[in-house]
């Protein structure tokens, strides 16, 4: 299905013609020989209206491009152009909206550098991505030493008080667009080359699916900059919708996230399976019908979760989408609206891809049979940024072109439903999903035989003693919390596992080979022992009923034998999903409206039981 795009009365200064076949600029869109770019679409919205919502922040276009042109000529007097990558070291805010646009402008590509990682990880970003210029917010130097930096101020401050005009530099579909890095199988990070046509496809194909549809609407950016969902948000822009920002504290509690929702009035959210399950019944409890489309990704979406889904849409309270796709191919591969009962699945495949479903021989599967999902298409990404034989071994020659295309090798096993759509069968490798984010399970690895001590490891996607995903550290050698401390220093939060498990020794194949079916994948929950009461047996000393109801919890969701009182939430393993699911039994047991970051701002047992106590004498006055 081709999109059909709304008339343009205007466009960025572009040449008048073009021979590159995959031009993006403003003649050749207009002559209907290839993709509107996003800023020549971006160039068109009304000046007057919203673009972006940041807090108490309001831009509106006519602010927005005004920003981005000045921006745009602070780079290229920095001699930035086409081909050049600037790093944006930026947390989630109108700065980094204006920052994306105006490297944009100046025909540059962007790699998002999100200050939340770790100062390693930061860093390695940077060197690795050869990044010629680094944009920061002015609170923190440069993440990587000897490399060019400059501040949001330096970049915006206006240079004489005559306009700048808006003309985006000329680009072709070739154009490097962004670079964003994901897990990597070598123990590296990898950055993956997304070129301007494949970003400009994405939102027509969007488009042409009925998940950007209507004028105005308001798009919520729940995704870290850093993940490639942030990609389909930040281009909604483009075609005139307002971006709202999200900020951490209200993307990580579901009651202000629900809140949030109604007050800014979204009309699209992006969202995964884990953080959408305790939001959903929070959109939906008041009866009220929302013009609300959810688009859910990054994980598989369990058959418990996907009725609740059909039941809200077929109540008319909300619609989702169910989409899928590696960053290697522009975001999006695949889409399926969540209407009906039946197998979860992840739709059909998008217009600007082609599907392959191979065997280990390259061989089409049968009808009804499990391959590997291969796609081919002009979405699919360069390759990996300073990587050829990484990029030879995963973009691959097309099976069924002969013109010497490439067909990305996902690694994911599909099967295809008579009726054309993919049901989702999980990784052919050592890469899992969890809570949105793509992790190789060797690189958390790799980081734990770096440590001093460790002599063997092997982390695996498991379950806590409830029932929760999560990652399993087995390790030979090493001290557990000292293990967690310095993986914390170098990977991101949610790589961190959430469970260390010290071994003797790890069981082997008959080849030698570790033996991971031979790891186990649940954590067991401690031996009940009964109603706890103060300084009681395995309380180690707690005094109080908010004591009390948290030892008790954190035992059965963490699996912790004993619990004291100076213990850490987050050191124990817990993470986001468990910290929800404190704060809901909180919420039941105490009927108490205890804020997810309160368990951040108070990780120690002792604390939170204060705190707790604090509001329950607040409620009670």
């Amino acid at each position: 299905m081709t999109a059909v795009l709304p008339e343009r009365t205007t466009a960025p200064a572009a040449p008048l013609a073009c021979s590159t076949a995959a031009c993006v600029c403003g003649a050749c869109a207009a002559a209907g020989t290839g993709p509107a770019d996003l800023l020549a679409r971006l160039a068109a919205a009304p000046g007057g209206r919203t673009a972006v919502v940041a807090g108490d922040e309001r831009l509106t276009f006519d602010e927005l491009r005004a920003r981005a042109a000045v921006i745009a000529g602070r780079l290229d007097a920095l001699g930035v152009g086409p081909e050049s990558v600037v790093a944006l070291c930026l947390p989630r805010s109108a700065a980094l909206v204006t920052a994306i646009i105006g490297t944009l402008t100046a025909g540059a590509a962007y790699l998002p550098v999100d200050p939340a990682l770790p100062a390693d990880r930061r860093r390695y970003l940077v060197e690795d991505s050869g990044a010629d210029l680094v944009v920061v917010d002015g609170t923190d130097g440069s993440p990587a030493p000897g490399a060019r930096a400059v501040t949001v101020a330096e970049l915006t401050a206006a240079p004489s008080a005559v306009p700048v005009p808006y003309a985006p530099v000329p680009v072709t579909g070739d154009t490097l667009a962004y670079v964003i890095y994901t897990s990597g199988s070598t123990g590296r990070p990898k950055g993956v080359e997304i070129g301007r046509a494949s970003a400009s496809l994405l939102l027509e194909e969007l488009e042409a699916a009925g998940a950007a549809t209507g004028e105005g609407c308001r798009v919520g950016w729940n995704a870290s900059p850093s993940f490639d969902a942030s990609v389909q948000q930040w281009t909604r822009l483009c075609r005139g919708d307002t971006l709202v920002m999200i900020d951490e504290e209200t993307r990580r509690d579901p009651s202000l996230l629900a809140a949030f929702v109604d007050e800014q009035a979204l009309t699209d959210l992006d969202i995964t399976p884990s953080h959408a399950d305790p939001l959903l019944d929070l959109l939906t409890e008041d009866g009220g019908p929302r013009p609300l489309t959810l688009l859910v990704g990054g994980e598989a979406i369990s058959p418990a979760l996907w009725d609740r889904f059909v039941a809200a849409h077929r109540s008319g309270l909300l619609r989702a989408l169910n989409v899928y796709g590696p960053t290697e191919c522009t975001v999006d591969a695949t889409a399926g609206w969540i209407d009906g009962p039946g197998e979860p699945h992840i739709g059909t495949v998008l217009p600007g891809l082609r599907m392959r479903l191979l065997d280990e021989h390259l061989a089409p599967v049968g009808p009804g049979e499990s391959g590997e999902l291969y796609l081919a298409g002009p979405r699919v990404g360069r390759g990996y940024r300073r990587r050829p034989g990484l990029t030879a071994e995963r973009f691959v020659a097309d099976i069924g072109d002969s013109t010497g295309a490439r067909m990305y090798r996902t690694g994911d096993r599909c099967r295809l439903l008579p009726d054309g759509r993919l049901v989702y069968l999980g990784r052919a490798d050592g890469q899992v999903k969890l809570r949105g984010h793509r992790i190789e399970l060797p690189e958390i690895e790799a980081a734990l035989t770096r440590i001093d001590g460790v002599a063997e490891a092997a982390v695996i996607l498991g379950e806590d003693a409830g029932g929760t995903a999560c990652l399993i550290a087995y390790h030979r050698g090493g001290d557990t919390a000292a293990l967690r401390a310095a993986l914390s220093d170098s990977l991101p939060a949610y790589m961190v596992p959430s469970a260390f498990v010290a071994v003797e020794r790890f069981a082997t194949t008959p080849s030698g080979k570790l033996d991971r079916s031979a790891l186990p994948t649940r954590l067991e929950a401690s031996p009940e022992t009964g109603p706890l009461t103060p300084g009681g047996e395995g309380t180690d000393g707690l005094n109080g009923r908010a004591e009390e109801l948290i030892a008790r919890v954190w035992t059965q969701v963490l699996g912790t034998a004993s619990i004291g009182p100076d213990d850490n939430f987050f050191k124990l393993g817990g993470h986001s999903l468990l910290a929800i699911k404190l704060v809901s039994r909180v919420r039941i047991e105490l009927s108490v409206a205890l804020p997810v970051k309160a368990v951040y701002s108070h990780p120690r047992l002792r604390d939170l039981a204060a705190h707790i106590e604090e509001l329950l004498a607040t409620k009670d006055a």
